[in-house]
């Protein structure tokens, strides 16, 4: 983070102290008496003074050191600027100065001179002569103008002052209410620590208590498996005594008290029977209510990692491409826990130093839910969504997009890389096989699910369906989105294809023909560069029907289109106002999506779900009873820090946001 200045520091570094002009001492040898005299009778009383003085001018002027000169001094039209000298305090003369000041003209500034050197000023391009020691009245006139510059200028200085004590008390209030402000972060701070360990020590109880569990369930299951293999046993013994009776029949006629003998034995046996059933009965009753309980601790525990959660990906350097420089990307933490932050050093070349040398690059700081290196691989990333997947089979709308600049793998995040190869399956494959497989386990239990998928793209906000063939394709002006029906809130895309799936193979081959119906087009960030936002949607419905429970829940896994600025994604060539166009339509979607976020997190009353196409179709996998993740993908070079740093800033914004409890869809 960027450290703020203090705006004091600044107000000190932008103010040039300055000090006050010392005053010259006066040095005009006249007594108190004559001060009150007028101009005539000064001339009168000067008289004896002159020749006094005449005699004397070569003593008194090196008695004592001149004062300095003014920095500036103004020059007058036809007079003489008479040349500072220290001089006792005298009488003043009122009418001399008002004479000399009338007649003045502003002229330029004369340069200071040094303590004891000053000179009068130049008239008419002579020096002028010196007034003689004995033109008193001459020399306190000269003085009183002086003193007025230098009031002025005292005036000056002091308004001067005035202002500086002015912005430093503001900066000083400044200051103080930034320290209070810091103060109160601090306490907030304090709080949200001991909220948070409060939750760590919840979700420990939870965890033991999950794991106790888990050894219940264990111990219950080897009761099942044991009550499995005696009943085992006794169907072959109801078999073996089904031979006794028959031979016990034939026998019939020899012997009547071994048939009476048999009868209670089998009376005994069905007694028995009954009594197995009835436990095999409480065990499956026991067992639901387990499965119940683990799906409520399951979706409080996804609730205490939160109902909105950001993780950040960065793809590896590719071939061919620079490698960026040592310090660009951090992941601070420790090796064994999993990276939650991520560094981005950025340099900027036009800031510089005093002495020239280039500024230090600009660290930015980031944190999010989970951070997955460069060599992170699909099977990590699965394994930290699988549990979420998991609440769509519970009943919870699950919505996970991927949002980053073009060519930062959004798409290899969710559809995976080149066909037959498992081990870069995207998010999409992945999700679908983990469902397919709690479902044939759940199947036991008495549940049983069906899973109906759509995939569509959103381009320059028109719906188009990615799964349409023969002639169907390039309708994308008739697929709508409309309401299931009237008072439902289930969304459906009108003359979209909704394909039932029930394993691996069915869905590869709806992902290899929607890749090939998407909008790409060449750009300036990638070769291949995806123009549209693709949804994909699973309709999970479940039904234990001798319990008569049903729930029902989306699936959403979306992969974003590019989100560079308009000047960085233009493709190059002849379609360049095409690209344009699509540009502006991803950002102005992107935008409504960060604006649905941030009003479903401050409880607004109007969320703007129908200002795009795309936050329309997800309105039900959006709300309070969602569960949404977001992947924001950043690329490692250097030239792609300016995008980077856009897409780090809007994900950092959405890990901030809390859209509320999620509530399952059961009926």
């Amino acid at each position: 983070m960027e450290p703020l200045r203090s705006p004091l520091l600044e107000v000190k570094g932008n103010v040039e102290v300055k000090k006050p002009l010392p005053k010259p001492p006066s040095r005009l040898p006249l007594s108190g008496s004559r001060l009150k005299r007028g101009p005539e009778q000064m001339e009168e009383a000067l008289e004896p003074e002159k020749k006094r003085t005449r005699g004397l001018v070569t003593k008194i002027a090196p008695s004592r050191p001149r004062a300095a000169a003014l920095t500036a001094v103004p020059q007058m039209q036809g007079q003489t600027a008479v040349r500072m000298a220290p001089k006792k305090t005298g009488p003043r003369c009122p009418t001399a100065v008002a004479a000399v000041l009338k007649n003045q003209k502003p002229g330029p500034a004369v340069p200071a001179q040094k303590s004891g050197t000053a000179a009068p000023p130049m008239v008419g391009g002579k020096k002028p002569s010196k007034r003689p020691a004995w033109d008193l009245k001459g020399q306190l006139c000269d003085r009183m103008a002086e003193l007025k510059c230098c009031r002025e200028k005292n005036q000056i200085l002091d308004q001067e002052n005035q202002q500086l004590r002015d912005q430093l008390r503001k900066a000083q209030q400044q200051a103080s209410a930034l320290g209070a402000e810091r103060q109160t972060l601090e306490e907030e701070l304090a709080r949200v620590r001991l909220q948070a360990e409060q939750g760590q020590q919840e979700l420990g109880r939870l965890s033991a208590r999950v794991l106790e569990l888990e050894e219940r369930l264990g111990t219950q299951e080897g009761l099942v498996q044991a009550l499995q293999r005696e009943q085992l046993g006794l169907q072959e013994e109801r078999r073996g005594l089904a031979a006794r009776l028959e031979e016990q029949e034939r026998r019939l006629q020899t012997s009547e008290a071994a048939l009476s003998d048999s009868q209670v034995e089998v009376a005994s046996l069905r007694q028995k029977a009954v009594a197995q059933a009835a436990l095999l009965a409480e065990r499956e009753d026991r067992l639901h209510g387990l499965e119940m309980e683990r799906r409520r601790l399951h979706n409080q525990l996804q609730e205490l990692k939160g109902n909105i959660r950001v993780f950040c990906r960065v793809r590896p350097v590719l071939p061919g491409e620079p490698t960026p420089t040592p310090g660009f990307l951090l992941f601070p933490g420790g090796p064994a826990d999993p990276p939650t932050r991520l560094s981005l050093s950025r340099s900027d070349e036009r800031r510089a130093t005093l002495s020239g040398a280039p500024a230090p690059p600009t660290r930015h700081d980031f944190s999010f839910d989970r951070v997955f290196p460069p060599g992170s691989r699909q099977d990590e990333v699965f394994e930290e969504i699988a549990m979420l997947v998991q609440s769509a089979l519970d009943g919870y709308p699950v919505c996970i997009f991927a949002y980053g600049q073009t060519g930062s793998g959004k798409t290899f995040t969710m559809e995976g890389g080149p066909a037959g190869d498992p081990q870069v399956e995207g998010l999409i494959p992945r999700a679908l096989r983990h469902l397919f497989s709690v479902a044939q386990e759940l199947s036991g239990q008495g549940w049983t699910y069906s899973f109906v998928a759509s995939y569509v793209e959103i381009y320059n906000e028109t719906v188009r369906d990615l799964l349409a063939t023969g002639t169907r394709k390039g309708q994308a002006g008739e697929c709508e989105i409309r309401r299931a029906g009237p008072g439902s809130e289930e969304l459906t895309v009108t003359n979209a294809r909704y394909v039932p799936v029930s394993c691996e193979k069915e869905v590869q081959a709806l992902l290899h023909l929607a890749r090939q119906n998407r909008a790409v087009a060449r750009t300036a960030q990638n070769e291949r560069s995806s123009r549209s936002h693709s949804v994909f949607q699973l309709q999970i419905s479940g039904e234990h029907a001798a319990r008569g429970l049903q729930c029902t829940a989306p699936l959403s896994l979306v992969d974003l289109a590019g989100s560079e600025r308009l000047d960085s994604g233009l493709a190059l060539g002849p379609g360049e106002r095409e690209r344009l166009r699509e540009t502006q339509s991803i950002n102005s979607s992107l935008s409504t999506l960060g604006l649905v976020i941030m009003a479903l997190s401050n409880k607004e009353p109007h969320v703007p779900y129908r200002n795009s196409k795309l936050t329309y179709l997800l309105q039900n996998s959006l709300g309070g009873s969602a569960k949404m993740l977001m992947f924001v993908n950043i690329s490692p070079l250097e030239e792609n820090v300016s995008e980077s740093l856009n897409s780090l800033r809007f994900a950092s914004k959405v890990n901030q946001c809390v859209i509320g409890t999620a509530q399952a869809n059961k009926k």
